[in-house]
Order: structure tokens, then C-alpha cells, then sequence
């Protein structure tokens, strides 16, 4: 089949590889579509980390197929299964977990011990290829009513979703998105649906505020040509309740702490690259919250049910469609220069 194997920065080769084969506990499916995340991007321009070393719950390590957000047709089933069936359309859940630490115990599953974040994709072979098998236990049945393409943004929706539920917003208040990038950009849908009144998105990049107008933002901010904290609380007259921070960055981070009210929440949803800096002070006289919100547990189910009904309306994200033989021209480099994309769904065959 064909696949695109990352071996290491800057290279990703679209080969001929192995058909993977079922056996018992795992299922088959044929990949429909596949995102490309911000972490397939980090993964193709400055590496995989420990990725490089075998992951204690795949057996797996580099070189490695990419691909986490993904979605497909169940082909073949091994003993045992019983949560899909051949024909079913499904969304992978790729966070890896062994079920067995603490964490997973109580339900924390994105925070497994052994896994230590590890991803289908990332961790071990993953979508970015004609065929997948993993545990059953990764898929999740989509309704006849929800399209493929909208099954592969299940995955980032659900880092959004989760954000948003952690960051406690509540109806009727107002929010602050920092970075409009693909989870940027979800996350004001999550927001909006959770009933923010009203909805800041500050990004540097034009095409991405011009975006999350379509999407409904009610002000857009560049901070090059405007002070961001301050337009905000021209607007609001004290600030926001919540500010999302997805941009990872300093001066971000920083903006996003000064705009917030009184006991407000930052939530952190974006990586970064290397330390940041706080003034504890300016927390301590808010009495401000910051929380920090990693991928996603037991939340597929709920993110799948909104986005058949029409709740979250996530095919606006997408913006190109790809094929597989293209990934590297027409996607990993393409998302790097062209800030209007946000959201490239890669099709393997």
C-alpha cells in the first residue's frame, strides 16, 4: 500500500509499504481522509523527540508512517470485536494509553503513564496511508448523517472542545482566541457553541482573521496594527473571561494574562518551543486562573453527536484537499508559507 513514512526532519517519502494485517482485538480500516495537525508539521520541520526511541505501548519508533487525524471504512475485524463492523464509517481516537496506570483508572487516559502523550501517527503507524490497524478500542463509530471529511476533524475538534470545558466558560461571557491556526479556529466554534457573548481572535496573519470572521468571530485583532489588550478592554470595559492561548508564544501569553477580568482564566492549549515567562504579580492582583488543557478524554462521543447534528459546523476549517503523493509540496511545506490554509484534509488513494 502506499503511505507516507517519516524517517526524519525534512524527510517524508510517499513508498510502498506493508499491508498492515488484522488480528485479534484489532480492526482494518481503509483511510478516507487524514489533517494535517500543527504536530505533523513540527514532526517533518524539527523532528520527532523521543519518537526516535521504540514507544513502550506501540513497539514502535522512527522510521514511522505520519498521520493522526484520520478517518475511513472499516474492512476487516479481528475476534473479539464488537464496538464497529465491516461497512462502518468511523474516527480514530489516536492517543495511545495502556488502560492499566493511575490515570487511565480514573478515566485521565490522555495522561497515561506509560504513554507519556504517545500518538497513533506520532508513536506508532498512523493515517497518512492506505490502510490502518489498531485496537478496537481506538474507533469510533460515525452516524450515516456525518460525512468522512467531517470525521477527520473529530480528532483536533475535540482538543478545542476539551479546552473550552476545562477553561469553565460560561454562557453569556466573553472570550479571547490567541492564534487562529486550525485549533485556533475550532476553539472559537467550541466557544461560540458554549454561548460566549461575544468572541476576540488576535493573530498576526490577515488571511487567518479573515477566516475567523467566516467563522463568526465577533472582532478580529492584529496585533502589528493594533494593541490587542488594549482594544479589548475598550470593548469590554474589563476585560475578558476567558483567553485561550494558542498561538504559543511569549508576547501572547503575556497579552492574553493582561486582558483577562478579575478571576478570569487563561487556558493553555498551545506547545511551545522553549520556556515562557509570568509576572506572578499581575496574577496575584487579578486573582487569575491559568490552566492548562492536553488533547482530549472520553470526549469523541460528545464532538462526534455535535458535529452530526449541525452544532459545530467544522467543515468551514478546511480549506484544501490534497492527495497523498502531494502531502510534502501541497501540504507540509505549503502550510509553512501560505497562512491562508487552515485546515488540509490529504486523501491516500
Amino acid at each position: 500500500m502506499k503511505a507516507a513514512v517519516f524517517y526524519g526532519t525534512k524527510d517524508v517519502r510517499i513508498e510502498d509499504v506493508k499491508e498492515p494485517v488484522v488480528s485479534a482485538g484489532k480492526v482494518k480500516v481503509a483511510v478516507a481522509w487524514t489533517g494535517i495537525c500543527g504536530s505533523d508539521l513540527h514532526a517533518y520541520h524539527h523532528g520527532l523527540g523521543v519518537a526516535y526511541e521504540e514507544h513502550p505501548i506501540s513497539g514502535r519508533k522512527v522510521p514511522l508512517i505520519l498521520g493522526h487525524e484520520f478517518s475511513g471504512t472499516v474492512t476487516e475485524i479481528g475476534e473479539g470485536v464488537s464496538n464497529v463492523a465491516i461497512g462502518d464509517k468511523v474516527a480514530i481516537e489516536p492517543n495511545l494509553h495502556c488502560g492499566q496506570c493511575e490515570s487511565c483508572r480514573k478515566g485521565n487516559y490522555h495522561l497515561c503513564e506509560v504513554s507519556n502523550a504517545g500518538f497513533i501517527g506520532l508513536a506508532a503507524d498512523g493515517g497518512f496511508a492506505e490502510f490502518v490497524v489498531a485496537d478496537a478500542k481506538y474507533f469510533h463509530k460515525l452516524p450515516n448523517e456525518m460525512s468522512l471529511e467531517e470525521g477527520a476533524l473529530v480528532e483536533p475538534t475535540a482538543v478545542a472542545f476539551h479546552a473550552v470545558r476545562k477553561s469553565r466558560l460560561k454562557v453569556g461571557e466573553s472570550a479571547a482566541i490567541f492564534g487562529a491556526g486550525p485549533i485556533g479556529l475550532l476553539t472559537l466554534l467550541c466557544a461560540q457553541a458554549a454561548g460566549a457573548s461575544e468572541t476576540f481572535v488576535i493573530d498576526v496573519s490577515e488571511e487567518r482573521l479573515n477566516k475567523a470572521k467566516e467563522l463568526g468571530a465577533t472582532y478580529t485583532i492584529n496585533p502589528l496594527n493594533e494593541d490587542a489588550v488594549a482594544k479589548i478592554m475598550e470593548v469590554t470595559g474589563n476585560g475578558v473571561a476567558v483567553a485561550f492561548e494558542a498561538a504559543g508564544a511569549q508576547p501572547t501569553v503575556t497579552s492574553a494574562l493582561n486582558c483577562l477580568i478579575k478571576q478570569g482564566t487563561l487556558l493553555v492549549i498551545a506547545g511551545f518551543a522553549g520556556e515562557i515567562t509570568i509576572d506572578p504579580n499581575a496574577l496575584l492582583l487579578k486573582e487569575a486562573n491559568i490552566v492548562f488543557s492536553l488533547a482530549y478524554a472520553n470526549e469523541f462521543p460528545e464532538v462526534i453527536k455535535l458535529i452530526s447534528e449541525g452544532k459545530l459546523d467544522v467543515k468551514q476549517v478546511i480549506t484544501k484537499q490534497i492527495q497523498l503523493d502531494n502531502l510534502v509540496e501541497d501540504g507540509l511545506e505549503l502550510l509553512i508559507k501560505d497562512k491562508s490554509q487552515a485546515k488540509i484534509l490529504v486523501k491516500p488513494n
